[in-house]
């Protein structure tokens, strides 16, 4: 982190600013403004234990951080910057975006059932913008909307949200002011307020991880996403991340394991786990009746959605963690490429290769072949289907991660603790031997045909009245 460190933040004054309020605030929001704590790096960042107020199990954000604050006279303040920011999708390859506190998402904000909570939001960007926290019960005036509930927050001014946060879930926060330019550029991020004691839908859980579900159009070779577009996109993420550049999620066999999933694109996204089932434990509206669960292995999160997913990880492996909308587990795709499987134009790609010393057949055996070519592509271009795993090639992008289950995993522990090691003969392997020639049914013997009708069959119709009463 940048800025000053945590301890600082957390114990000082912060820089002396004015600020703005949203609606109406008390007098104590008005005093020295805390300082940003900045976030440069795209790693997931240690969970944040609460070192003031009510304790609780703290998230840990996939491929991000949680913003730290400072108790006011018994009020838990925190500081966004929103700001233009540069977000490593994924190892050579970075979008500029807007986002908050130096990352696209911003920080996680976690507090407890019944905080009073001040945020202070600074806005550096080139025009005015507003902060809605999505799904939060709160006073009309703190709502965020732009024009709506409040005056925008012009650049280089500083705006103060103060609300009580009334009831525990899983949220998230976005503008409402030019949204559709803000949010494809990435502004967001995610809110989880914990219950304040022993709830009777909300399970306690060994490991809590978060992430937005998001995506961008940016063509090859260029940093900036296309604003306007509505369907074709083409960069599909996890907290801004790609795959092989997210993270994976790192737990011990036998942790009970909670996914919260936020979808801020513009389409639904069926997420799927492999080697285990979960259940759908809560979504943005608070936790789900129990009697309302049941085992799954996919679930469909559509626009504004959030979902919590649990599952026992008593499987150990590397399973896979993915949306099973094929396209969104690829990168850099181009929208109108024909397709060319089974045809052979080898003699006219070495006519053109003569022209064009780099060019290659794409697609006549399928887009396996993509993942191994060395094809030259622009700078800062995402592969279309990247990642090595332990046995070659795993011809995956964007919406893509795995969880990683292990015995020897320690408490607490995040770390990736590398590829799974299979015990011996549970491997899927190549057979060499004579196959069998398969059980097939036999014949069915003739059947008898029906005998035809002794004489014809009257069908009578009646026809309704007139008018609409017989319908």
């Amino acid at each position: 982190m940048t800025a000053s460190n945590r301890r600082g933040f957390l114990t000082g004054m912060g820089a002396i600013a004015g600020a703005v309020s949203a609606a109406s605030v008390s007098k104590v929001a008005m005093a020295a403004l805390p300082e940003p704590v900045i976030q440069t790096t795209p790693d997931t960042a240690s969970p944040l234990a609460p070192p003031t107020g009510r304790p609780y199990n703290p998230v840990v954000t996939l491929n991000g951080w949680t913003a730290p604050w400072r108790m006011n006279n018994g009020v838990k303040e925190f500081h966004l910057v929103a700001e233009p920011v540069v977000r490593e999708m994924t190892p050579g390859f970075k979008a500029h975006l807007w986002g908050y506190n130096g990352q696209s998402p911003g920080p996680t904000i976690e507090v407890v059932e019944g905080d009073r909570v001040r945020v202070f939001v600074t806005n550096k960007l080139p025009e005015h913008t507003s902060i809605h926290w999505h799904g939060q019960r709160l006073p009309n005036g703190m709502d965020g909307v732009g024009g709506l509930t409040q005056k925008t927050i012009q650049p280089g001014k500083t705006f103060v949200y103060e609300f009580v946060a009334r009831r525990p879930g899983t949220f998230m926060y976005h503008p409402h002011g030019d949204e559709m330019v803000q949010m494809a550029m990435g502004m967001m991020g995610f809110w989880v307020t914990h219950p304040k004691e022993k709830h009777p839908l909300i399970d306690e859980v060994d490991r809590d991880f978060v992430f937005l579900l998001n995506a961008y159009d940016i063509e090859p070779g260029s940093y900036t996403p296309k604003i306007m577009t509505m369907t074709d996109f083409n960069i599909w993420t996890f907290n801004s991340r790609v795959f092989p550049g997210i993270a994976s999620m790192n737990v011990r066999r036998g942790d009970k394991v909670r996914i919260r999933v936020g979808n801020l694109s513009m389409t639904n996204h069926p997420m799927h786990l492999h080697g285990h089932e979960f259940v759908v434990s809560g979504t943005d509206g608070g936790p789900t009746p129990k009697g309302s669960r049941w085992p799954e292995v996919s679930a469909d999160i559509a626009v504004g959605q959030m979902r919590q997913l649990e599952f026992l990880a008593d499987e150990e492996g590397d399973w896979a963690f993915h949306c099973h909308k094929s396209h969104h587990t690829m990168g850099a795709m181009g929208h109108e490429v024909p397709t060319m499987i089974g045809v052979d134009h080898r003699g006219v790609a070495k006519k053109i290769a003569g022209l064009v010393p780099d060019y290659m057949v794409m697609g006549e055996r399928g887009m396996a072949d993509m993942g191994e070519m060395e094809m030259p592509i622009p700078d800062n271009t995402q592969k279309m289907m990247a990642g090595e795993g332990p046995f070659g090639g795993l011809e995956m992008g964007g919406m893509f991660t795995t969880v990683k289950v292990r015995r020897e995993q320690k408490r607490g522990d995040y770390a990736d603790p590398g590829w799974f090691k299979h015990p011996e003969g549970t491997v899927a392997y190549e057979f060499t031997g004579q196959v069998p020639e398969p059980t097939r049914q036999a014949a069915p013997a003739a059947s008898t045909p029906t005998a035809a009708p002794t004489k014809d069959v009257e069908v009578r119709v009646r026809r309704p009245a007139s008018g609409h009463s017989g319908h």
